[in-house]
């Protein structure tokens, strides 16, 4: 072997600036604060772009489960969230939360809840009897999962006998399906508070108890009827219709959106962006193309899109033809609040533009 190779081989070692395998950093289930088993997944590794703060999967409550991506700037909205929810739920720093599904502490976000003082832990097995046994031994404040499982396991826990040894005074937070409203009266049995709590991977959570905890939450008329009310959030359409009631949701009478009626969104609102504050129209169309691929949400740009606007601008517009009054109008969105989500995003992608390529063996036109 040639003394050249040699040489270069030894400077590769000693001062290669590209990381090896061992050297490249990790972002672990544990950083993720998702280290709990689930029946309903297998733990793969995969090379995440540095400019996702996280990645994450949809439920598939409604379709096939799908990759969500959550960027470095959607964190401190999700963080202004978990400071409302438990400030609602009244319960103060160093509150302890039993998780019964993993892949709901990434609507929060872990950094979320570190920065609210919340600790939390998951069940040793994905099972109802596995509830019972975290919920005595470990005494949470907070118990955080699918209503009718957490029925199902009051239920089953009255049967066992173990009611007594359950903690005092827990707050139940229902996540992740339409509230078992059965799962009320056998909470009110051991002095126990029930929250509905709506939300997604994709944006994190929305609604606590039909009230919204976000300032950029929208409800525009839906085609599902003049009772139904589309949410929309930082102006990109959730795809769901909620009925929406004078007397109030079952867990607060001043919650007006009823998130236990939920309805599919049909036909589903497209966004179409007219105005924008970002100076480059192809900006935002990278961005329309990126909200699409990590957040299913379909994004067109107006063929006379006006940049450098004092505030962005956004239409919502049905996804079929065909329709009419309303819906072939659109319903207009404007900025800075109604449309501030989508503003982050676009952002996201100005940002991500202004950094190079890290790697040198990717480099594209070479």
């Amino acid at each position: 072997m040639s003394d050249d190779l040699t040489v270069l081989e030894a400077a590769l070692d000693a001062f290669g600036n590209a990381p090896t395998l061992g050297e490249m950093p990790r972002r672990t289930l544990a950083d993720k604060g998702i280290d709990g088993p689930t029946a309903a997944h297998v733990i793969e590794e995969v090379h995440t772009p540095l400019n996702l703060a996280y990645l994450t999967f949809t439920t598939g409550s409604s379709a096939f489960q799908n990759i969500v991506g959550v960027t470095h700037g959607e964190i401190s909205g999700r963080c202004a969230v978990a400071r409302t929810l438990f400030e609602r739920l009244g319960t103060g720093p160093g509150t302890r939360m039993l998780v019964t599904y993993p892949p709901l502490v990434n609507v929060f976000a872990a950094d979320a809840l570190r920065a609210c003082d919340v600790s939390w832990g998951f069940l040793k097995r994905s099972s109802r009897d596995a509830l019972l046994v975290a919920a005595c031994r470990e005494q949470p404040k907070i118990i955080l999962g699918e209503s009718s499982f957490l029925r199902a396991g009051l239920e089953q826990a009255v049967k066992l006998g173990l009611k007594a040894h359950f903690p005092k005074g827990c707050v139940l937070l229902t996540a992740g399906t339409p509230l078992d409203q059965e799962l009320l009266p056998v909470a009110e049995a051991f002095g126990y508070t029930v929250h509905d709590l709506y939300g997604c991977q994709e944006f994190g959570w929305l609604t606590l108890d039909g009230v919204p905890l976000r300032d950029d939450i929208s409800l525009v008329a839906s085609p599902r009827g003049e009772a139904y009310r589309e949410l929309v959030v930082g102006g990109l359409p959730m795809g769901d219709s909620f009925l929406m009631s004078p007397s109030g949701h079952v867990c607060d009478p001043d919650g007006k959106i009823i998130t236990y009626r939920r309805e599919r969104t049909y036909p589903e609102y497209e966004v179409v962006v007219t105005h924008t504050r970002a100076t480059a129209a192809s900006t935002v169309e990278k961005a329309a193309r990126t909200i699409l691929r990590i957040k299913g949400r379909v994004v067109k740009v107006a063929a006379d899109l006006v940049t450098g606007a004092p505030a962005t601008r956004l239409l919502l517009v049905p996804g079929l033809p065909g329709a009419d009054g309303l819906w072939a109008a659109g319903i207009p969105l404007e900025g800075p609040q109604a449309t501030r989500l989508f503003d982050d995003l676009v952002q996201a992608q100005a940002d991500l533009q202004k950094t190079a390529k890290s790697d040198p063996a990717w480099i594209k036109g070479r």
